[in-house]
């Protein structure tokens, strides 16, 4: 399933100047020797090894290569599955074998980005119909270091059949107040539910607040870095956190874990704010629910707020060490910017029978509500996923480049968040504590 960032982020240092637009000089120049420029051959011809996860992205990729070749018959793709969290960081470090393209998580971009060719010219003419936090995350001291890949909207999945026979109408829900309101009124008629999803581990835990916060338009740092987590949008989520859990309206569990699905088969987990990619478990693993799920955008946290924030995701970097990182360059571009590339990507193939689901595209034109890339869901009761989804996308406020230490501080946000679901911090002391020790041991030390 296409799951952003679930590994933990280096700690390398980033920097990166601004680059002139495409079209300049092939050659870069003193000011910009980070500039990647695309090929000006009208026939380009190498070789490119680009390396991806092992998984189902892989499989897709791998089938979109074909595609990618009749556009560009010269240029031979290596496609190799790789451990990229074990290999890469020395890889890069060593200059040795580094490949020309690279699937990372959108939270390490910023970690890598002495090593990756600045990528704002050559994006330059589709900069504009990428989702902002896309562009966002990738962006570094005025610099654009990533290809955005997927986008992830945070959802409301909910289990429409055991909500009716509670007789609780889904449709009320707007706001996080009337999610509260909804789950107390299923634990009402059904005492022993825990309604809402509490996610236990600390790394889940910490990017589910990433998207809660998301949608206030924030994140745990800003543009320069600065630290943000205590501030009223921090306590706005983690009250509501901490409320569900004192009422007993939570089933604390880790994301798809045994204890996770039984409390969702049972019907005492009714709603899940999650990503996306959600969809991934009434498809493949609740098999007793199967097609009793739907998907609504998130509740806003103030009536007309965002519904939606992002919830992970992941791009294409090219090494400034790669033999061929310009023609890497037009691989991306093809699966990314073109129709057939990102159709290729996105719409059925042997792995997706029915299309990519997980996620959406970035790039808005490839993200057209009346021209779905995916088909409905036979697990969500034969609902249309994809117009839900792109509506929620476009929701998501702008973000900020993920920090560098952003893995190292679940070692402090994400555990005393998990502290709080103990009954041990109030949501003020998580945020003056995480804070204190964020900055001390992460953000003092880069």
């Amino acid at each position: 399933m296409a799951v952003g960032f679930l590994a933990a982020a280096t700690v390398l240092a980033a920097c990166g100047p601004s680059i002139a637009p495409e079209g300049a000089s092939s050659e870069p120049t003193a000011a910009d020797p980070d500039a990647l420029q695309a090929p000006t051959d009208e026939s380009p011809s190498g070789e490119i090894t680009i390396w991806d996860r092992s998984g189902d992205l892989f499989n897709v990729f791998d089938a979109a290569i074909a595609a990618f070749n009749e556009k560009y018959p010269d240029i031979t793709v290596h496609h190799e599955a790789v451990d990229i969290d074990a290999k890469l960081q020395n890889t890069l470090i060593t200059g040795s074998d580094v490949p020309d393209g690279v699937f990372l998580d959108d939270a390490k971009v910023a970690g890598f980005a002495d090593y990756l060719w600045n990528l704002e010219g050559v994006l330059e003419p589709y900069v504009d119909d990428i989702a902002q936090q896309k562009v966002d995350v990738n962006t570094l001291d005025g610099g654009m270091y990533g290809v955005p890949f997927d986008l992830n909207p945070g959802l409301l999945y909910y289990n429409a059949t055991a909500l009716e026979a509670a007789g609780v109408d889904a449709a009320t829900i707007e706001t996080y107040d009337d999610l509260l309101e909804a789950a107390r009124q299923y634990k009402t008629a059904v005492p022993a539910a825990g309604p809402i999803h509490l996610e236990q581990s600390a790394f889940l835990g910490q990017l589910q607040l990433d998207m809660y916060a998301s949608q206030l338009g924030t994140s745990l740092a800003d543009e320069n870095g600065a630290l943000r987590i205590d501030s009223p949008e921090y306590a706005q989520v983690l009250t509501f956190l901490d409320t569900v859990q004192k009422e007993g309206l939570g089933t604390r569990a880790e994301y798809l874990t045994q204890s996770d699905v039984g409390a969702l088969e049972s019907a005492k987990q009714v709603f899940y704010p999650w990503a996306i990619w959600f969809s991934f478990a009434p498809q493949q693993q609740l098999t007793e629910t199967f097609g009793d799920w739907r998907a609504m955008p998130l509740p806003a946290w103030s009536e007309g707020g965002a519904r939606s924030g992002a919830m992970g995701g992941s791009s294409f970097v090219l090494p400034k060490d790669g033999e061929n990182s310009e023609l890497a360059w037009l691989f991306y571009e093809f699966l990314m910017y073109d129709e057939a590339g990102y159709t290729a990507v996105y719409g059925p193939n042997d792995v997706y029978p029915n299309g990519l689901n997980t996620s959406v595209p970035a790039y808005e034109p490839a993200a057209d509500p009346s021209r779905p890339l995916f088909g409905p869901l036979e697990a969500l009761g034969g609902q249309d996923l994809w117009a839900v989804a792109v509506e929620a996308g476009r929701q998501i406020p702008g973000g900020a480049p993920t920090p560098a230490w952003w893995a190292g501080a679940v070692d402090y946000l994400g555990n005393d968040v998990q502290r709080m679901l103990d009954g041990e911090l109030t949501p003020q002391e998580v945020m003056e504590q995480s804070s204190a020790a964020i900055q001390t041991n992460l953000v003092d030390r880069q």
